[in-house]
């Protein structure tokens, strides 16, 4: 198969050029078939290199002589866009040199220059950021918009349902995702005007759309493997994640205290070793890496700025089976069959939230 590269901003997030060129040679092993532009300050990628040897066959080098630095705003960015590793590697995308990009960079500068380079999908109104994570069950759970859009109209919410049951056909290999708007409530009277007018619209049309709604989840049910596909708005997707990767961290903190309280509380870790492993591979956002731009004509994939490299290969790995899976085209295909102007109706949208 003559597979795509993927162009990965070398130079982006925490640790920079290391993780980055670690995480390619990490996923070079498990995807043979994939093979990499590596965009950065080319003396630093070659001397990351030489600790990799298997690794420099599948790549290509391109010099970018600029960073974007992860404090920088995306209207600066744009500005720099043509000379920096993450705007290149963007160019790569729309130019046909690369099947998908790959940044640990700044997201919103990410964002910005993936739509205007990239642009949307006909159909689609704004991209929008998702993400797979673990469940008490055996499939993880795809959610969206995780801070691309602060507001979000009933349109764009059930174009955001569109893209995250394409995405979990995918990820997860279901048919048919449960997909639920995040509300205060599941009562049809709750939430915003919004939120009402997208569960009427996705109610009416989910079965055009390989998709089970089933109308609104609350956020403490997001990661019980009750539903398959959490769609909300970039506001509030973006605290609930915060949230709940903050709850991760202190059950870790919280276990690893009391696990050294006593020496009664070490032999019980001892015991325990086992369950409490699992538990941190669960917990371990490296384990659930790579968000994904939905709604672009071409596959833009956000690395967590402090991935390691497992994190990055990860990434890599979600990466690689977008494009093996042809996404962009799922959702046109689904946009068709539920037909854009259904979406474009005028439906019963105001600025004003409304509460049941």
């Amino acid at each position: 198969m003559n597979f795509p590269r993927i162009a990965i901003d070398a130079m982006g997030g925490d640790e920079g050029v290391q993780v980055m060129v670690a995480g390619a040679a990490l996923a070079a092993d498990r995807y043979p078939q994939v093979r990499f532009l590596l965009v950065g300050d080319q003396s630093r990628i070659e001397q990351t290199l030489d600790r990799h040897s298997a690794l420099r066959p599948l790549v290509e080098i391109l010099h970018a002589d600029d960073v974007i630095s992860g404090e920088e705003k995306p209207s600066q960015a744009l500005r720099r866009a043509r000379t920096t590793s993450m705007g290149m590697a963007i160019h790569a995308v729309k130019n046909g040199s690369a099947g998908a990009a790959l940044s640990a960079g700044n997201t919103g500068a990410l964002m910005a220059m993936s739509k205007l380079a990239l642009r949307t999908i006909p159909g689609i109104d704004r991209p929008a950021l998702a993400a797979i994570m673990p469940t008490l069950q055996p499939s993880d759970v795809v959610m969206l918009d995780l801070g691309a859009n602060t507001e979000c109209d009933a349109r764009n919410l059930v174009q955001f349902a569109i893209m995250g049951a394409a995405y979990a056909r995918i990820v997860n290999s279901q048919p048919e995702p449960r997909v639920r708007l995040l509300n205060i409530g599941t009562e049809d009277n709750k939430g915003t005007e919004e939120l009402r007018d997208a569960a009427a619209l996705l109610k009416e049309r989910a079965g055009d759309l390989s998709m089970l709604f089933d109308g609104f989840t609350e956020a403490d049910k997001i990661c019980r493997g009750e539903v398959d596909v959490v769609v909300t708005d970039g506001f509030s997707g973006n605290i609930a994640l915060k949230a709940i990767e903050g709850t991760a961290r202190f059950v870790g903190d919280l276990l690893r205290r009391s696990f050294s309280s006593s020496l009664r509380s070490k032999i019980g870790f001892l015991i325990s070793r086992p369950a409490t492993d699992l538990l941190k591979h669960h917990l371990d956002p490296n384990n659930h890496n790579g968000a994904v731009f939905l709604g672009l004509n071409g596959v833009v994939v956000k690395s967590h700025g402090s991935a390691n490299a497992l994190g990055v290969a990860n990434a890599v790995g979600v990466t690689q089976r977008l494009l093996e899976e042809n996404l962009t085209e799922r959702i046109k295909a689904d946009l068709a069959r539920l037909g854009t102007e259904t979406l474009r109706a005028p439906h019963k949208v105001t600025a004003e939230a409304g509460q049941g």
